[in-house]
């Protein structure tokens, strides 16, 4: 394949990349929406359009295979395809905290409990704001906004544990909230999530453009199978 029709079917990959984050973003704002004004009219759309986010990501993982395949890049171009793997199967996971957000509304139900809304859109809208530019750094491969990215993790770290101890005090004022409370410390775990994935985007743009594989300081994945609640 000629150079020109390459780029072309690597732009053309990119630009779906670009859609499917754009799709996960707006499930994340539409979650927390939803949390916030009890519409489990929406929690229930976002639970289901979770599958055109998964057919989408496969859509793209099988673009990006069919060109390794039949044109066996190396150097740049090997880094770049293996990367995009990588940022699609990230985007499918933050639509999955969505999905989780959905389904606690569902499952709260009419219950009345304190909930820190305001921190948790604080949250979707620091993380949405990492995403956004971390998926320009790394199609467009600039490492000063790669870099960057994941220092804002830190503000999101803080409002996590600040809705942490929210949560936790209105466990104490009230037991008989421990169950519908405990679904929340889950809303606040999926947005803390979103900006370690945007982080791991942001490894991947590094790697990408040099070459070089750095780990920023996130948390761990061991927790998060129990998303899916």
């Amino acid at each position: 394949m000629p150079r020109k029709m390459l780029d072309k079917k690597i732009q053309q990959i990119q630009d779906e990349i670009l859609l499917l984050g754009s799709m996960v973003e707006q499930a994340i704002l539409d979650s927390v929406e939803a949390l916030k004004k009890r519409d489990f009219k929406l929690s229930r759309r976002i639970h289901e359009d979770d599958l055109a986010i998964n057919e989408k990501r496969f859509a793209i993982e099988n673009a990006i295979l069919i060109l390794m395949a039949t044109q066996q890049p190396f150097a740049h171009d090997l880094r770049l395809l293996s990367a995009m793997l990588i940022v699609v199967n990230e985007l499918e996971r933050m639509g999955d905290y969505a999905k989780g957000i959905a389904k606690t509304n569902l499952r709260l139900g009419i219950t009345e409990i304190p909930m820190p809304i305001r921190d948790f859109e604080e949250m979707a809208r620091l993380g949405i704001s990492m995403l956004h530019r971390a998926l320009s750094a790394f199609i467009n491969e600039d490492l000063n906004e790669a870099a960057s990215i994941p220092l804002e993790d830190d503000l999101v770290d803080e409002l996590f544990l600040k809705t942490y101890k929210s949560i936790v005090n209105s466990m104490i004022a009230n037991p008989a909230i421990i169950d519908h409370a405990n679904l929340l410390m889950w809303v606040s775990h999926n947005l803390e999530r979103l900006a370690d994935r945007v982080t791991n985007i942001c490894e991947r743009t590094i790697f990408t453009a040099t070459g070089e594989l750095i780990e920023f300081d996130v948390s761990d994945d061991e927790d998060d199978e129990q998303l899916d609640i």
